[in-house]
């Protein structure tokens, strides 16, 4: 079993920080992410409040991430998913799906997946006109009936992306106020993009690909069915806790890892850090932030400086 000073498990933004800073430290540093690097920052077509970037997409983004990762030397084992984790020791044992290693400290940084609906027709038209991506398959809807469900910015910043392409853009949400930044509400009224409030995506139909959905006003109680082409489903995220729960790692209510100021989880030796961990604000700066925190901590406990008080 090769061993590291320092595993991080994910490379979102979180985890190719971590990357960056466990190298910087002089930590033998290795990622495993079990697709490409990213995350669901990569899905994102444009963030602005990043700072330095007034204005990027997150494959931008995540592109020189990776980039700076590779030029200070720290590798990054795409399409490597860990299956199983053994914490209890001073060494940390990682099984993924090619081999085993060990890690005197890890950090967690497996971000979140898409929260489907649940409501009928979604599974069946899963890329068939279902998509939980704008940025990836937003081109195959130019000039076509999209619907984007959901309140929050994933939901505005996918209808805004959307209207540069589609023929006709719709954003349902079930309440009436989006949760999105007051900056995000602001360019989506200038678009257009017709907000369909109260309302809740109920059934999405069609043959071989998606024709219709039936939508349900909650207000007034009633049912109608719109013509569609694309549903683009931004309706939250669960955590990718799984395997760390598994292994006896703490999780809040929801499943995300309960972390304390220094990241630290509560297993010595175990960190977690971005939107995996139980922080209200799922931001690319939070995500940054609490890497740079879990690996300096990492490094006291690795290499226990006369400073570090574990």
């Amino acid at each position: 079993m090769e061993h590291w000073d320092l595993i991080v498990i994910g490379a979102g933004p979180a985890g190719l920080t971590a990357g960056i800073y466990g190298i910087r430290s002089g930590l033998k540093t290795l990622i495993l992410e079990e697709k490409i690097p990213g995350g669901a920052a990569a899905e994102c077509p444009l963030i602005e409040n990043y700072p330095g970037f007034p204005s990027i997409s997150g494959q931008e983004l995540i592109s020189k991430m990776v980039e700076h990762c590779k030029k200070l030397g720290a590798p990054i084992n795409q399409l490597e998913k860990v299956v199983e984790l053994d914490i209890k020791g001073e060494k940390k044992v990682m099984k993924t799906e090619r081999t085993t290693y060990t890690a005197s400290a890890i950090i967690i940084a497996s971000g979140c997946h898409h929260q489907e609906l649940g409501v009928p027709g979604e599974s069946e038209f899963r890329g068939r006109g279902v998509s939980y991506c704008a940025v990836c398959d937003g081109a195959f809807f130019k000039g076509k009936r999209v619907i984007v469900v959901g309140g929050g910015n994933s939901a505005a910043v996918s209808a805004i992306f959307l209207s540069n392409l589609a023929s006709e853009v719709k954003l349902a949400h079930r309440r009436v106020r989006l949760r999105a930044e007051e900056a995000l509400v602001k360019d989506l009224g200038g678009r257009k993009v017709k907000v369909l409030w109260n309302t809740e995506l109920k059934e999405i139909k069609g043959d071989t690909k998606v024709k219709s959905v039936r939508l349900f006003d909650n207000k007034n109680g009633g049912t109608k069915e719109v013509k569609i082409d694309g549903v683009f489903i931004q309706a939250g995220e669960i955590p990718n806790s799984q395997i760390a729960r598994e292994a006896g790692v703490k999780v809040d209510d929801s499943g995300y890892i309960i972390v304390d100021e220094q990241q630290r989880t509560n297993v010595r030796g175990v960190y977690a850090a971005g939107d995996v961990t139980a922080g209200r604000v799922k931001q690319v700066g939070v995500a940054v932030g609490q890497a740079i925190e879990a690996v300096i901590d990492a490094f006291g406990c690795i290499k226990k400086p006369y400073y570090y008080k574990g």
